[in-house]
């Protein structure tokens, strides 16, 4: 795997001379593309929930200027919103040094991206699609925040804390482990990518992806099903597993009452079982918890 893969995706403005962001080129990914380092950042909006809770960690609430529109966190609750629909205007008058995106707004919303470009604000798309690519996630922002050493830290904390988990997994044979379909999305009958965070937060939590032949949908954690091939593999699905969220407004009847859901064991059994998506989707410390909450779900007793 490519561990430098979502670097492709940053976009970056570098001024020459003395710029007010301070930023520097001192870092190249594989494909050449410069990343600002240093101690850039002093001014932050961040319009992705998870670049928002990572900076919390990292230590950055003062330099947190601005938060997405759809950013719950109670400790930014006080920040200016920002969306993508904003006009350059309002994120110029806010003066950040740094914004931090996700791909998807970059690709729906480039004439924004282009137009705060042209005034030195540096704008960046992250976004880490499987563990690997967390790490070098969370070592990035330190190094695009002067933030280095908590972010060395934040890593080793992880996993130090996941060994122990993995420990605590290991001491149930493999073989006992249940087979478990992880629904991404119930509407259109999509999974999760095998090498996706999901899918890792299960085989951390000691189960075992039903859909492991799932292929991802345009490199993102998201993979295309459906009904079909979930049923066709009916009779091995131990637990049947949601993630429940904005992305995924289900519940554990829509799975029941679903047309033919009725011929998989786990739907049979009622070994339904719901997961907030924040838990196991987005790449913060928090996927830590989602370890522990599925792998209560999967061994709690019947």
């Amino acid at each position: 795997m490519n561990t430098n893969r979502f670097f492709v995706s940053f976009i970056f403005l570098l001024l020459l001379g003395h710029s007010s962001s301070g930023l520097s080129a001192a870092l190249t990914d594989q494909d050449g593309v410069l990343l600002p380092t240093g101690t850039s950042g002093k001014r932050i909006i961040s319009l992705y929930p998870a670049h928002t809770e990572n900076l919390l960690s990292l230590g950055l609430q003062a330099e947190l200027i601005g938060i997405a529109n759809g950013d719950d966190d109670p400790a930014v609750a006080g920040k200016e919103r920002f969306s993508a629909q904003d006009t350059p205007e309002k994120f110029i008058a806010a003066a950040p040094d740094l914004i931090l995106i996700r791909p998807m707004i970059s690709h729906a919303h480039p004439h924004l991206i282009s137009q705060l470009q042209k005034t030195g604000i540096a704008v960046v798309s992250l976004q880490a699609a499987s563990i690997d690519e967390i790490y070098e996630y969370w070592q990035t922002l330190g190094t695009l925040t002067g933030r280095e050493e908590a972010a060395t830290a934040m890593i080793q904390k992880f996993k130090a804390e996941l060994a122990t988990l993995h420990q605590l997994r290991d001491t149930i044979p493999a073989e006992k482990w249940p087979r478990v379909y992880f629904e991404s999305i119930h509407d259109k009958m999509k999974t999760f990518a095998p090498s996706s965070i999901a899918v890792f937060v299960l085989a951390s939590a000691g189960g075992i992806n039903a859909a492991a032949d799932a292929a991802a949908r345009n490199s993102t954690n998201i993979a295309e099903y459906g009904k079909e091939r979930i049923l066709a593999k009916a009779a091995e699905i131990d637990v049947y597993l949601a993630q429940q969220g904005q992305m995924n407004q289900v519940s554990k009847e829509m799975i029941t009452m679903e047309p033919g859901f009725q011929a998989i064991k786990a739907v049979r059994e009622g070994r339904i079982y719901l997961v907030d998506e924040e838990l196991v989707s987005r790449p913060t410390m928090r996927l830590l918890e989602g370890v522990r909450k599925v792998r209560d779900l999967l061994y709690q007793k019947k």
